[in-house]
């Protein structure tokens, strides 16, 4: 038998073995994706929205509410329910008020034998009418314990406010009566309803972008499916540990980190594909045999996706340092989504498309003709184009670019992000925002949510004092109830009054704020909280989150930058660079939230967030156009290796990029401020990282650099020569005859 015979008979059997393998590895995620899928759907049963229980425990409000608990025998969460006739009440009008209050215990939730009157502490009392004669107002107090039982697949909490409003709806409304449930309880079960199918949704929107981006990118009816169902299975492989965690209290989930997730997920693994896809491609131009090709394209690509995924789930890490509970929850599920993104690429997918093979591009299959996606730099494609722009012009370029990117950060204070009133939380109509409007109109706003004061009962007295001299705050009294004693608990009693303006406003929480400080002078142990001051001390917590996980996450990205590259320099010019990129972007979303969109503010974490998203994203374009460079200079030299990498990597980041930016934007979707702001940050930001920072101001520094990049270990290579490719040298001079640079 020949040599030739030998080999190839040697080639098919390690062909087989392959096949053997790759068929194994998606059988084993077939598995996963059976088991954890399902979970993706019921992480909203394991997800909680409310403020108070992600306020850590030196929290000033936090303290209160352990008072209170032990004041009380039961939590409630109250609904306000109110009834207005705009021209006044007749006496009828009250009559069928105080008739609609007595049946509320016995009101029956929808698809199920039970009734409201099994949630509530005790029934409601007499409505209260208002000083103009125009609305009554109800309080129903919610056992708060309660919330999270489910009703015909609905929470508890959502249920009886539904009971509530068709109640309303079908014996009050008929004789001409507007009636709204508003109160802790009505923003809440509005909550369940905007968040509600949230992983359907989000999936469906972000998997549909997805898919036609890909169309247009591979121009295959086939690929897209594998990448998308890449993205399914690492998001099945997060929510199996995910699910359990949160179910267990080990770690905290939000409905807004539950859908953070699924985007981040599904944006994550589709960049890693896109990378390892088009290594995969360009290898088949050299190597008959798709395995050959898999290798050599797996380990060039193992390279830059563990350093991005390490970055972004080290960056989502930093979020533990935070003092909110719903920030630090998102930092493990958000890095548990990343690992099953990295996972899910670097193995089902490589084992995808040895199975298929070539076939996987139809019907433009790649064949072994040496022929690469940049052949000449500056003269072949857009990016080759691109890279001869910077290569001809290196430091006008960055110059240019950098005073653009400083304008734009230059409206960066202009952002305003010292939060919102919760009923402008919402981008939609909804019936506890119109009920909270109501309210406001014909009783004091802070109505049913008052602020509480836990005082030494021997200073109860000079507290009322306080607060009955305070601006914005009405009708303090001891206790719960007036003319009863009030519990001691410590040696402590609670002080209560009603807020003028609404309990979730920015004007109420300046009034505790004033509060806190007149209430020093009574005594040390004078402790404010309440609905408004649960807000304000998340505000609080946000700002000091925003001031030490920043620092964090620039020194773990620098690390592992610095791991990665052999550099010092090269982390310090990316850093810097995508540092930038995060300011202008902000900037530009000031511009757009107060003068296009005329959004009242933003959340205390939306910069934080923004932060974390777009550093640690936005870095992973850098870092798969450096270890490109990297790998170029070795051959070619430093100046070369940066426009021969420019002008190969251009295509799949670009894409890279547009398919994140597309997902993010999914977000949109729900009517919710904070996730559209979110999704417009990232968005806007990402394409910013990919369409100029990549492009031209990273590779346009680093050129201009040359050799010093690498410093102080340097980079040895093949052939070590500093070509003039594309340009003269580090300045502007004419260049010379621009030389042709294979990419291969």
């Amino acid at each position: 038998m020949s040599d030739s015979t030998e080999l190839a008979s040697a080639r098919r059997a390690g062909g087989r073995w392959v096949r053997w393998v790759a068929a194994l590895v998606v059988l084993l995620w077939l598995g996963v994706g059976g088991t954890g899928g399902p979970l993706v759907g019921r992480l909203s049963e394991v997800a909680t929205n409310d403020n108070a229980n992600f306020l850590p425990p030196s929290a000033e409000s936090t303290a209160v509410s352990k008072v209170v608990e032990r004041s009380t025998d039961t939590q409630t969460l109250p609904y306000l329910v109110v009834v207005e006739r705009a021209s006044g009440l007749t006496a009828a009008d009250r009559t069928a008020v105080q008739a609609f209050v007595t049946r509320i215990p016995d009101l029956p939730l929808a698809g199920s034998s039970r009734t409201v009157g099994e949630f509530l502490q005790s029934p409601p009392q007499g409505a209260i009418p208002s000083e103009d004669g125009k609305a009554a107002l109800v309080l129903v107090a919610f056992v708060a314990d309660k919330a999270e039982e489910t009703i015909n697949g609905d929470t508890a909490l959502y249920a009886v406010a539904s009971a509530l409003r068709d109640a309303g709806a079908a014996t009050l409304a008929p004789s001409g009566l507007a009636v709204h449930v508003t109160g802790a309880g009505g923003f809440f079960a509005d909550f369940v309803i905007a968040f509600s199918g949230i992983d359907g949704i989000l999936l469906l929107v972000a998997l549909g972008v997805v898919f036609v981006i890909l169309l247009i990118v591979y121009r295959s009816p086939i690929l897209p499916f594998a990448v998308l169902v890449t993205a399914m299975f690492g998001l099945s492989l997060a929510a199996l540990v995910v699910f359990p965690l949160a179910r267990n209290g080990t770690i905290s989930l939000s409905g807004q980190s539950q859908g953070i997730l699924s985007i981040l997920v599904v944006g994550a693994a589709t960049d890693y594909a896109l990378l390892l896809v088009a290594r995969f491609k360009e290898e088949l131009h050299d190597r008959e045999s798709t395995w050959e090709a898999m290798k050599v394209a797996w380990r060039a690509s193992l390279e830059p996706i563990a350093a991005s995924a390490a970055t972004v789930v080290l960056g989502l890490l930093c979020l533990r340092l935070s003092e909110l509970g719903s920030t630090k929850g998102l930092g493990p599920v958000g890095a548990l989504g990343i690992v099953g993104a990295f996972v899910a690429a670097l193995t089902f997918l490589p084992a995808t498309l040895l199975l298929v093979g070539r076939r996987i591009f139809w019907p433009q299959v790649p064949r072994v003709d040496h022929v690469h996606s940049a052949d000449a730099v500056g003269t072949r494609g857009i990016w080759g184009r691109v890279a001869g722009v910077v290569g001809r012009r290196p430091r006008r370029t960055w110059v240019v670019t950098l005073l653009a990117l400083l304008a734009c950060a230059a409206f960066l204070p202009t952002l305003n992000a010292r939060g919102i009133a919760q009923s402008d939380l919402f981008l939609t109509e909804v019936d506890s925002v119109t009920g909270q409007a109501v309210l406001a109109r014909h009783f004091p706003a802070g109505s049913g949510q008052p602020v509480q004061i836990a005082a030494p009962e021997a200073e109860a007295d000079a507290v009322v004092k306080v607060l009955a001299s305070a601006d914005g705050v009405s009708s303090p009294q001891v206790g719960f109830v007036p003319g009863q004693p009030p519990t001691v608990v410590d040696g402590q009693v609670l002080v209560q009054g009603t807020l003028d303006s609404a309990a979730d406003s920015v004007e109420a929480e300046d009034t505790i704020e004033t509060l806190r400080s007149s209430l020093d002078a009574v005594g040390p142990d004078v402790l404010v909280g309440g609905a408004t001051a649960t807000n304000l001390d998340v505000r609080l917590a946000s700002e000091r989150d925003l001031k030490v996980i920043i620092p964090a996450i620039l020194a773990v990205i620098f690390v592992v930058l610095v791991l990665l590259l052999r550099s010092i320099v090269a982390p310090l010019v990316l850093v810097g660079a995508n540092v930038l990129s995060f300011a202008a972007t902000m900037g530009v979303s000031a511009i757009a939230f107060n003068h296009v969109f005329g959004f009242p503010g933003s959340d205390p974490s939306t910069p934080l967030y923004g932060f974390v998203f777009l550093v640690a994203l936005g870095i992973d374009y850098s870092i798969f156009l450096m270890t490109r460079v990297r790998e170029e200079s070795r051959l070619r030299g430093t100046r070369p290796g940066i426009l021969v990498a420019l002008a190969v990597t251009g295509g799949v980041i670009t894409s890279a990029g547009i398919v994140l930016a597309s997902t993010f934007s999914a977000l949109a979707v729900l009517p919710i401020l904070f996730l559209v702001q979110i999704a417009f940050i990232v968005a806007f930001g990402v394409l910013l990282d990919t369409l100029v920072v990549r492009s031209l101001l990273v590779p346009a520094v680093a050129y201009d650099i040359g050799e010093r990049i690498w410093w102080p270990v340097g980079l040895p290579h093949a052939g070590r020569h500093e070509a003039r490719v594309g340009g003269g040298g580090r300045g502007d001079a004419e260049p010379a005859d621009e030389p042709t640079v294979s990419s291969g």
